[in-house]
């Protein structure tokens, strides 16, 4: 298992090991040990969500409240979708930028996103399946999004599936009316990038 941070400090792409012969395919998509060596700490598991979605859908961009904020380590075990980190950290050097990683059902890549970072996915095919361990449970008072399509952040979604035909953006109307990322920072919604590191740095303590 291999950790690769992000340019957004906090999120790390993770490429697993695989184990295949004629019966099919094993892989280990979450080790503990290894997790805590490549970020700092455990993850505390509170809650585990799926989504399965149509080619076309667009889902975020969503953060929490910090403290204590949700961390996410996300798989795509069926299908393909492109994963984005959106740092939302008011003061982070990296403020306002997004990297991605493409999770599917071939290369079996996951994505840690820790406390503070926005989380969106758009997937490339029906049927996708997403499945993420989540450090605290939902909690909708405290959850807020971002329109993913803000043009200020610039995330570069592809416009075709994974079989090559052209793709048409479903979003919840949410996610549609969601506010920009300049609009949820004028109203106080972004954690920012001091109060992110003091929690972490709580939570390195605890390791």
């Amino acid at each position: 298992m291999e950790f690769r941070e992000l340019k957004v400090a906090g999120a790390w792409e993770i490429t697993p090991k695989q184990f295949g012969d004629e019966r099919g395919v094993f892989l280990e998509w979450f080790k503990e040990p290894t997790f805590t060596d490549a970020v700092g700490h455990p993850l505390d598991l509170r809650q585990a969500n799926c989504s399965v979605s149509a080619a076309g859908v667009l889902r975020g961009i969503h953060f929490a409240d910090v403290p204590p904020g949700q961390a996410k380590y996300v798989t795509c075990p069926s299908g393909a979708v492109l994963d984005v980190v959106v740092d939302v950290r008011v003061g982070s050097p990296t403020f306002g930028e997004w990297d991605s990683v493409l999770l599917d059902d071939v290369d079996r890549r996951a994505i840690y996103l820790s406390e503070g970072l926005g989380h969106a996915f758009l997937s490339l095919e029906d049927h996708s399946t997403v499945m993420y361990l989540c450090s605290t449970g939902y909690a909708p008072e405290r959850e807020h999004g971002i329109n993913p399509l803000d043009p200020a952040i610039g995330i570069e979604w592809p416009n075709v599936s994974r079989s090559g035909g052209p793709l048409e953006f479903v979003l919840s109307e949410k996610d549609r009316d969601a506010p920009t990322l300049a609009e949820a920072g004028a109203s106080r919604l972004l954690p920012t990038y001091d109060d992110v590191k003091e929690y972490l740095d709580g939570l390195g303590n605890r390791a």
